[in-house]
């Protein structure tokens, strides 16, 4: 290791990943240390992004959603999509529809609970009842989120890019970029806490 070149970020923000089937696996080691502060709020709030068709290999997006209760992480995801999607809009549009059976999962008594995503498109495609030509190839299975928007459920709303707390498990960031994101979720350091 005297001959390494030591950096604060793990991966290049362009660096995207393929299939190496003769690839060591990865380790169990302990990374982040959740934080919740006493007396937070109990709203329950949620992020929806994606990295569209961001397998080289099949071309399929990745989906990342994180669900806070207040400004508590409770639960992540970061996950390949099933299927290829034709746009940004329907790959953000799958996205948020798995975030949505994960709210209903974890939600107690809960109404409208915020499920924030940083595409236009999908918050419009979601909230317009309307069959448009296209989005007619859009599997019916990810049509239910429109269910439970008019259920009132769930809202689905807008957030801007730069506030898109989900973007930590989807892409590649830069180092000020990631320690803000890392912040924003009370996740901490071990090494800064050891």
């Amino acid at each position: 290791m005297d001959d390494c070149k030591p950096t604060d970020t793990q991966m290049s923000t362009n660096t995207k990943l393929d299939i190496d089937d003769s690839g060591i696996k990865a380790g169990y080691h302990v990374y982040i240390g959740l934080w919740y502060p006493k007396g937070a709020s109990f709203e329950l709030l949620s992020y929806s992004n994606l990295d569209f068709a961001g397998c080289r290999v099949e071309r399929k997006s990745t989906s990342g959603d994180c669900y806070l209760l207040g400004r508590s992480l409770v639960s992540w995801l970061s996950k390949k999509q099933n299927c290829i999607s034709l746009s940004t809009a329907e790959a953000e549009y799958i996205a948020a529809g798995s975030c949505c059976t994960q709210i209903l999962y974890i939600k107690v008594k809960l109404s409208r609970v915020p499920l924030l995503c940083d595409n236009e498109s999908a918050v419009k495609l979601t909230n317009n009842l309307v069959q448009h030509s296209r989005t007619k190839h859009i599997d019916i299975r990810h049509h239910f989120i429109r269910d439970h928007i008019a259920k009132g459920d769930i809202q689905l709303r807008n957030v801007g890019t730069k506030e898109q707390l989900a973007d930590i498990f989807t892409k590649n960031l830069d180092e000020s970029t990631f320690h803000r994101l890392r912040s924003e979720l009370n996740v901490l350091d071990v090494r800064t806490i050891m």
